[in-house]
């Protein structure tokens, strides 16, 4: 027999705030996250602009000593799970930390910290490289620093699936609570990975926008004038659970997670293939693989980078898997609002379809005021729209061609 997963609670660290209600809140109302850099020094850099999160103070949600021992990424991960935590009132204790596992992904990890021990050897010499370079920007810290905080101790894994992995964590939480190997998974993304060399290499490949009036603009996901995607930071961690264990001790599911799937367009290192077919294969098997049809699919919350061929292939992808049903489907690009937060990006999506679920709203796509005639569907156009959300779509493409869909749908219990 499958074992039906709920979402209980949802946790957010993000440039539109602290706090999953908060992010959301914002996301409905269309404010931007986008600003001037303000933690380093960014006034030489092609680009200056960025999705921070602001006001994060990490001994606001750890021991101050133990977060002297984690990289940001890692920091993040340990506030959105704390919240989470606590809104699925999930207590953890010894007689469950064993049937408690963590699936929690990132892009770069703690990156930034490779480029700041390396200046500090050649500007200071050896003796000034701290000794615990390699464990605090390993990618599977956000996970493993969550197990340590909160003493979980079932199945924890990381997956390093560039902007796919965010989603990609999803997919791999229904599964392993399907197979019976926990109870309960602490699953989404983190990122914190901007830093001077960061934007100056993705500046340098094209990928970053070059806009040049407001920062709130600059990511136009869809619009004739996008020109590259924002670089961004947070995380979105969600508790997941068997249906049985959560009705068991008294919580209310916010959704059902249904699972996904994911495919490789074997095409090229950064683009995506621009006829979208693996993207479209794997839209089409997580519908598949959650037990419903494509015609249930109420809303996608899109990919949707804000470059050229990005959101062109996104397009040409959804049509391809939902047929004429693409016509009737409500999306939306919350990267609009928050820019593109790599390995965190598809659980803030996540987060969309959820609350989406929740609440019978769709977020806007801000700054959407010129539509590019290529990219045709309905992308909820500056203005937040009411609308019943049945089942609901997150989409996560990486570098790489790497694809990942994961499927919400309204509990009905």
């Amino acid at each position: 027999m499958t074992r039906r997963v709920v979402v209980t609670g949802v946790g957010a660290v993000s440039p539109l705030g602290i706090g999953a209600e908060t992010l959301w809140s914002e996301l409905l109302a269309g404010h931007s996250g986008i600003r001037t850099i303000q933690n380093f020094d960014a006034s030489d850099l092609e680009v200056k602009i960025a999705g921070e999160v602001p006001g994060f103070v990490p001994k606001d949600h750890m021991d101050a000593k133990q977060a002297k021992r984690m990289a940001r990424f890692a920091q993040f991960a340990v506030a959105a799970s704390r919240e989470a935590i606590e809104a699925a009132g999930l207590v953890i204790d010894d007689d469950n930390r064993d049937r408690i596992g963590i699936v929690l992904n990132t892009g770069g990890g703690g990156v930034p910290l490779i480029e700041e021990e390396t200046r500090n050897s050649l500007q200071k010499g050896r003796r000034a490289v701290g000794p615990f370079l390699i464990p605090l920007f390993s990618p599977n810290m956000a996970s493993s620093q969550v197990g340590i905080s909160f003493g979980i101790k079932g199945p924890t894994m990381t997956s390093v699936a560039a902007c796919a992995a965010g989603t990609q964590a999803f997919v791999d939480a229904v599964h392993t609570l399907e197979r019976g190997d926990a109870d309960v998974i602490l699953t989404g993304g983190t990122e914190a990975a901007l830093s001077p060399v960061a934007i100056i290499s993705l500046a340098h490949m094209g990928a970053l926008s070059r806009w040049e009036g407001d920062p709130a603009g600059a990511s136009r996901p869809f619009d004739a004038e996008r020109n590259g995607f924002v670089f961004s930071e947070g995380a979105v961690v969600m508790v997941l659970e068997t249906e049985e264990h959560a009705l068991a001790r008294g919580a209310e599911p916010i959704a059902i997670a249904s699972g996904g799937a994911y495919t490789a367009d074997a095409f090229h290192l950064t683009a995506p293939d621009p006829g979208g077919e693996s993207a479209a294969r794997a839209m089409r098997q997580a519908v598949q693989r959650s037990g419903l049809e494509r015609e249930q699919i109420d809303y996608i919350a899109a990919h949707a980078t804000a470059t050229q061929i990005g959101d062109f292939a996104e397009t040409t992808a959804i049509r391809k898997a939902f047929g004429a049903h693409a016509d009737s489907l409500a999306m939306s690009a919350n990267k609009s609002m928050v820019g593109h937060l790599l390995g965190a990006a598809g659980a803030v999506s996540a987060l969309s379809c959820v609350f989406a679920i929740r609440d019978g709203r769709i977020p806007p796509t801000i700054n959407l005021t010129h539509p590019d005639p290529k990219c045709d569907l309905d992308y909820t156009p500056n203005v937040m729209r009411e609308l019943p959300v049945r089942a609901a779509l997150a989409n996560g493409f990486g570098f790489g061609g790497q694809n990942a869909c994961a499927v919400f749908r309204a509990w009905d219990g």
